[in-house]
């Protein structure tokens, strides 16, 4: 009996997202059939097919860096632009599971009208929204706001038949919420290292050139502290005029223009550059070039549960990794992998990577150990977990069995 197709519904362009494609792509190449409902920027065709996966693109912009006004309405056109589409597209296709990613939680409702047709729902959070909203919003954050944000998140939860989120901490909250432990898994952002492959790329010795390139790549958002990363640069081009450093931020988002000026107030302009968002395809050639890869990301409590993908990318390639000491890289990664500095602290950043700079053999030690610890934790193992629990799913009840999460 031929595989029912599976829908996927995001608040994302799809070939931005690297989790959904990983997914998407990860069902294909398993034998099923995906349909994904997601934004469609201007002169887009309103369908694709990308490796595989068949793309429906609605006629939704992303606002980034926008108000909450822009947001709210933004958000509730795609959901119910995707709620209409997604519901005649199951007339003919008759799915076997629809997956719903946040953000935003409740966009899980565009899967009621199919959720009551029988199909089961799936739903992956990638972030903790009330959270969220607090790091992304601060004026607009109240106890009133959170406790609403907490309620649609529940809600959304329980509309679901099994959900899917991104590390343990973020877990072991939704279990504090209340959502039962036996329908939550946990599937990493982790790499597919068969594109973060460092063998695939020209090996650049460190600091070959007599350079210290410096690479971020990520989005250009306040959650991201570059503005410490460009203090540091600073601070190295001052107390160290030997070391030559220079820094480049991939990326896009509402934080560039503040930092472009920052950056010429600190003398640094000549130091660093913004060549704007590349694809998910050219970052490891980016990350190759480089010497140093940081995972620069603000502390706060949205913060404190996240694990950046950006770090399993450059420890994949080989590259020696600094990031903010947030709890979540601590429990995944030990002290000799990878090299923390203090967050918000750009004096402990430069001192960090001088660390790595001025003791070569610690340094080629930690991408040993790094390197390996992502091979543990990569997408061939989360991939194994997720295609699990999908074909339990699409099976029905009588197949559940327990995986609480694709972690060795």
């Amino acid at each position: 009996m031929p595989r029912r197709p599976i829908c996927m519904i995001v608040h994302a362009y799809y070939e931005e997202d690297p989790r959904v494609r990983r997914e998407a792509e990860a069902l294909v190449a398993a034998g099923w059939e995906v349909d994904v409902f997601g934004l469609r920027r201007p002169g887009e065709t309103a369908s694709a097919v990308v490796e595989g996966v068949n793309l429906r693109r609605l006629p939704v912009r992303r606002h980034q860096g926008a108000g909450l006004s822009v947001y709210l309405v933004e958000y509730g056109a795609f959901l119910m632009r995707a709620l209409w589409a997604a519901t005649q597209a199951h007339r003919r296709r008759r799915y076997g599971l629809v997956e719903v990613h946040s953000l935003p939680d409740y966009l899980v409702f565009s899967a009621l009208p199919m959720k009551l047709a029988g199909v089961p729902v799936l739903l992956d959070l990638h972030e903790a929204m009330p959270e969220f909203f607090r790091s992304r919003f601060p004026r607009a954050a109240n106890p009133i706001s959170y406790r609403l944000l907490l309620l649609q998140e529940k809600l959304s939860i329980a509309l679901a038949n099994e959900v899917l989120t991104v590390n343990e901490p973020l877990a072991e909250r939704l279990v504090r919420l209340g959502a039962g432990p036996e329908r939550l898994t946990v599937i990493l952002n982790s790499p597919d290292l068969r594109l973060f492959d460092p063998t695939a790329h020209p090996h650049r010795n460190f600091m070959a050139d007599g350079k210290l390139r410096i690479v971020y790549a990520g989005a250009l958002t306040p959650t991201y502290e570059l503005d410490v990363v460009l203090r540091a640069v600073a601070s190295l081009a001052r107390t160290r005029p030997d070391l030559h450093v220079e820094a480049t931020f991939y990326g896009r988002g509402d934080a560039q223009a503040p930092l472009e000026a920052l950056a010429k107030e600190l003398g640094v302009a000549d130091r660093v550059s913004f060549p704007g968002r590349i694809p998910i395809e050219e970052v490891p050639k980016a990350v190759a070039a480089a010497d140093i890869g940081v995972a620069p990301t603000r502390l706060d409590p949205f913060t404190q549960m996240s694990l950046s993908t950006k770090v399993l990318e450059y420890a994949a390639m080989a590259k020696p990794v600094v990031a903010s000491r947030l709890p979540t890289v601590e429990r995944y990664f030990d002290a000799d992998t990878l090299a923390v500095y203090e967050p918000g602290d750009h004096e402990s950043l430069a001192a960090t990577i001088l660390s790595l700079v001025d003791r070569p053999t610690e340094r080629r030690a930690r991408v040993r150990r790094t390197r390996q610890r992502v091979e543990e934790l990569s997408w061939a193992r989360q991939a194994e977990t997720y295609l699990g629990v999908v074909g339990r799913m699409v099976a029905g009840p009588g197949s559940r069995r327990s995986v609480r999460n694709g972690r060795p």
